[in-house]
């Protein structure tokens, strides 16, 4: 897990750093398809289920549902969100630092609040770029790409994980 973090944060940079150039595109490419081969351990997790096929399409499911109603509420009411960034980012250090922790620790109750979490902190996040992106705040497409990628990712996988706990049927 330490060394997929470091992966991801390492391809982060790199998008942002090649963000104004043709190499960009390239860049957001190889992420998503980085981030799409970190999805195997959750997905071979899921595969073991009974119900492991329905749990993922119902989680891709959840997150275009999540999706689409916060794309309403920005492109609807067009207010400005940018105020809950700084709030978003404290939110998400001390989730990666629960996550970090619980690495080491393996409480089951702690990843399962850590899950919820995410996708609040995450929808909020998803509302927050596509409320910039839609009053002009975001012009540059390869950075507004990745925060909308990044917010779904994380949605899509910490739903996947409390469906997993809560619903998902053992062989």
């Amino acid at each position: 897990p330490l060394l997929m973090f470091g992966a991801m944060l390492g391809m982060l940079f790199v998008v942002s750093a090649l963000r104004n150039s043709a190499w960009g595109v390239a860049a957001i490419f190889g992420f998503t398809f980085v981030a799409g081969l970190f999805l195997t351990p959750i997905l071979t997790v899921a595969a073991g289920f009974r119900n492991g096929g329905q749990l993922v399409g119902l989680a891709g499911g959840m997150t275009a549902a999540i999706f689409f109603a916060m794309a309403a509420v920005a492109t609807i009411t067009k207010k400005d969100f940018s105020f809950m960034g700084k709030f978003l980012f404290i939110g998400m250090v001390l989730l990666i630092i629960a996550s970090l922790a619980n690495i080491f620790f393996q409480i089951p109750a702690l990843s399962v609040a850590i899950s919820a979490i995410a996708v609040l902190i995450f929808s909020a996040y998803l509302l927050h770029d596509l409320s910039n992106i839609v009053r002009g705040g975001e012009t540059n497409y390869i950075m507004a790409t990745l925060n909308l990628f990044l917010s779904l990712y994380n949605i899509f996988i910490s739903l996947l994980n409390l469906l997993l706990a809560f619903t998902g049927q053992r062989d």
